[in-house]
């Protein structure tokens, strides 16, 4: 087996959340916490007991080196954090909201150490990792992330290792909509599972109807596309096989930020340890739905010891 079983790349933030509601100018207290998607991703395979590796640049500065020490506590492989010392780490603000709103997020991230990524950060010891996990996040950063992107990807799937995209679509983070709408279904041909939500597969495709938006991507060489649909679960289809799963039902929506993060790792880690696609997605929704009920990006993520007991209907 390889010493790396997935590899995950791309910025990780310092985040500071609001101890109060309210708008952000007022508050007076905040947490200093860690954010970004492709790194909760990471740490949610982490807890699972894969080895993860994560491929990442931070500043010479106390949030880099915070960063760098919550992402080791997690159990990430931090061996190819670069420390930039001319750029810095990236932050964001982040609101607190009512149970179940959606927080106000403001970043500083323009220029940072990680949009300074590049394939000169790629090595042969990277590749041999069994999986890859990418998202539309870096590409978006710089056209030195999106090279990294691309060529990670590419690089991966031409090595025989399997690939997931979850398009994570950041509009604010690029020139506009219609590049990113190219970019992110450009990556997408090179991944094996493609994770969109339903807001962002109509936006991508031009379709409404979630076999359609699969279709499309099954058409550009994906072997297996599922769509999240919030509160109404999952659709998954495949070359062979397609149906809806149930979401699972929350009493309390606390935090809604990471859910998609959340569905990521319960498909992921399913499919690596060979699960059916209807398991994986069930899985999904399943970590989803923890991920909604805390506060915070990813503190709801599961041990494996958390893991409900397999079963599906």
């Amino acid at each position: 087996m390889s010493e790396i079983d997935i590899l995950s790349f791309g910025e990780t933030m310092a985040m500071f959340v609001a101890e109060q509601t309210g708008d952000l100018a007022q508050v007076a207290q905040f947490h200093k916490r860690i954010a970004g998607a492709d790194s909760n991703v990471a740490i949610g395979l982490s807890r699972l007991g894969f080895n993860v590796a994560w491929l990442s640049r931070v500043g010479n500065d106390s949030l880099g080196r915070f960063v760098v020490d919550t992402l080791q506590k997690e159990g990430l492989d931090c061996r190819h954090v670069a420390v930039d010392p001319l750029h810095p780490t990236g932050f964001q603000f982040k609101s607190r909201e009512e149970a179940g709103a959606d927080p106000q997020v403001e970043y500083f991230r323009k220029g940072s150490a990680a949009s300074h990524l590049s394939i000169a950060a790629i090595s042969p010891a990277l590749l041999q990792a069994r999986h890859l996990h990418a998202t539309g996040i870096p590409p978006a950063l710089s056209e030195a992330t999106r090279e990294l992107s691309t060529e990670l990807m590419t690089q991966m799937r031409k090595g025989g290792g399997s690939v997931s995209f979850d398009p994570n679509l950041r509009p604010s983070l690029w020139a506009n909509e219609q590049t990113m709408i190219r970019e992110i279904n450009a990556l997408a041909t090179h991944a094996d599972w493609v994770l969109p939500g339903l807001g962002e597969g109509r936006l991508l495709t031009g379709f409404d109807d979630p076999a359609d938006i699969a279709a499309f991507y099954l058409d550009q060489g994906a072997e297996a596309v599922a769509i999240k649909l919030g509160a109404d679960g999952a659709y998954y289809r495949t070359h062979l096989d397609q149906g809806f799963i149930a979401a699972v039902p929350v009493e309390k929506v606390v935090d809604t930020v990471g859910a998609g993060d959340g569905f990521a790792v319960g498909m992921i880690s399913a499919l690596l340890e060979n699960l059916s696609f209807p398991e994986a997605v069930q899985r999904g929704n399943w970590i989803g739905s923890r991920a909604v009920q805390s506060r915070g990006d990813m503190e709801g993520l599961p041990t494996r010891l958390e893991l409900p007991v397999r079963s599906v209907a």
